[in-house]
């Protein structure tokens, strides 16, 4: 490189071995992915990071069962001791207390957390299973497709949920796995009309065009170019489905509609709790209490989720 007249050696050596170097760097720097981008905007919420942490330890209390029984307090969740019934927490070797039978409440805790977190998140599975396909073809083919499958998702709307589940409940006996899929039966229109609407706008961009031309089949582009770009759509969905599913497993076991006694769920241990809530108020708290902080977690979760995987968000 000829030196410019005008200017010194000293600033074209600067030219020539500090500059070139430099805008190499700035030329070979790679973009932040997607991922990474929303895992950075996530771990600015403070709230969302706190209620990841809250879920995380609820579900290992909860999916951990087996050991605090075995380490922790040495009982199963249906060992009854009647003598030792209705102690308060920190009592005869009861954490968290006993219930009237003499029940260790810690144990039951935690297995019934089992059942409850199990019933929704099998619940949300289910309901991904059949939504999600739904809503892609719907939006995918659209015309009489769409409109026979959009009119079917209306119908379903239109059916008092709550109802028809204490309907089937009360008429079969399910348990908790055909609790689940009930919910899942019941649940999976909201997400096929979205992932329908994501679709809609897929269809006709670029990258779905080139696929058409390269000879890709139908269930090639739904399945393998579309539907991954609507992930983050349906990660938010099923984080805040879960706790509405939590609920209402709750809300049927206390009705003595949902998981059947001696199975413990957290709804069924309040339903048990009733008639001792005025003198042993720990039976109806502390399986309360963990609905409530499990149901907040995740919804606060859920929230963060949404906040850092919406692509319109800038730095």
């Amino acid at each position: 490189m000829a030196d410019v007249p005008g200017r010194s050696p000293a600033t074209a050596a600067t030219i020539r071995g500090a500059a070139v170097p430099e805008l190499s760097r700035v030329a070979l720097t790679r973009p932040r992915s997607y991922l990474r981008q929303s895992w950075d905007r996530f771990k600015r919420n403070r709230f969302a990071l706190a209620a990841l942490a809250v879920t995380a330890l609820i579900m290992l209390f909860s999916y951990g069962a087996p050991l605090i029984s075995e380490f922790i307090t040495h009982k199963s969740y249906s060992d009854q001791s009647l003598l030792r019934g209705l102690r308060p927490p920190f009592t005869d070797g009861y954490i968290l207390g006993s219930d009237n039978l003499g029940r260790d409440i810690l144990t039951r805790l935690a297995y019934g957390g089992r059942v409850s977190m199990t019933v929704a998140l099998l619940a949300v599975a289910s309901a991904l299973a059949i939504g999600l396909p739904l809503g892609a073809i719907a939006g995918f083919y659209g015309r009489w497709i769409d409109s026979v499958i959009m009119r079917f998702v209306d119908i379903m709307l239109s059916i008092p949920g709550l109802f028809l589940l204490i309907f089937i409940n009360t008429l079969f006996q399910v348990g908790w796995l055909g609790l689940s899929l009930v919910i899942a039966a019941l649940s999976w229109m909201g997400l096929a009309r979205l992932v329908r609407g994501e679709i809609l706008s897929l269809k006709h961009r670029d990258f779905i065009e080139a696929a058409r031309v390269n000879g890709a089949s139908d269930f090639r582009i739904i399945f393998l170019h579309m539907v991954p770009n609507v992930t983050p759509i349906i990660i938010v969905w099923a984080t805040l489905a879960v706790p509405v599913f939590i609920i209402v497993e709750a809300t049927l076991s206390f009705l003595g509609l949902g998981v059947r006694i001696p199975t413990p769920s957290w709804g069924n241990m309040l339903n048990e709790a009733q008639q001792f809530i005025a003198r042993s108020w720990w039976l109806a708290f502390i399986p309360g209490f963990m609905i409530y902080i499990t149901v907040l977690a995740i919804n606060i979760l859920g929230n963060g989720l949404r906040d850092a995987l919406d692509p319109r968000l800038s730095e």
